[in-house]
């Protein structure tokens, strides 16, 4: 007997309700709007010339967030910037600079805490963030983790050829 659309659709919903996501989605670090004002640009080489993350405008002082649930590894001064640099449990790191920190080290942050507000000195001409993000020694787009992939609509059923011709 074969199975109906109806208990088809309902056996994937509890598929899909059962198996936990195997990717994070995070959010933006800034409230909106979301200028992007300069994207990732990956290096050739490891340490080749590149962009290693995404600046994004915003007034000084904006509050900056956590993008997903993480652990703080560093808030402090680097050279002449302060920077937050979160743990996530899937292995990622994410970084954003120039801010104030507001968590310190071995902090526990949930997706949209303030981590810290941001601060002018990284974009020549207005504020912005610079949010980075890397795997291991691999920096990626940190803009690619704001979505899931592809979204593909598929028809219940198969397409019927059109008649005639």
């Amino acid at each position: 007997m074969p199975l109906l659309p109806t208990t088809v659709l309902t056996t994937a919903a509890l598929v899909l309700t059962l198996t936990p996501p195997t990717t994070t989605r995070h959010t933006w670090p800034l409230p909106p709007p979301h200028q992007v004002v300069r994207t990732f640009e990956a290096p050739a080489t490891p340490f080749g010339p590149g962009h290693r993350g995404a600046d994004l405008a915003a007034p000084a002082g904006t509050p900056v967030l956590a993008t997903a649930d993480a652990t703080v590894v560093y808030a402090g001064a680097v050279a002449a910037r302060t920077l937050v640099s979160l743990q996530h449990t899937t292995g990622l790191r994410t970084t954003y600079e120039p801010i104030a920190p507001t968590v310190t080290a071995g902090h526990k942050v949930r997706q949209g805490d303030v981590i810290g507000h941001l601060q002018p000195g990284h974009c020549p001409t207005t504020p912005c963030l610079h949010w980075g993000a890397r795997r291991t020694t691999t920096y990626l787009d940190p803009l690619r983790l704001l979505t899931t992939g592809k979204v593909r609509l598929l028809p219940l059923t198969p397409a019927t050829p059109p008649r005639g011709g």
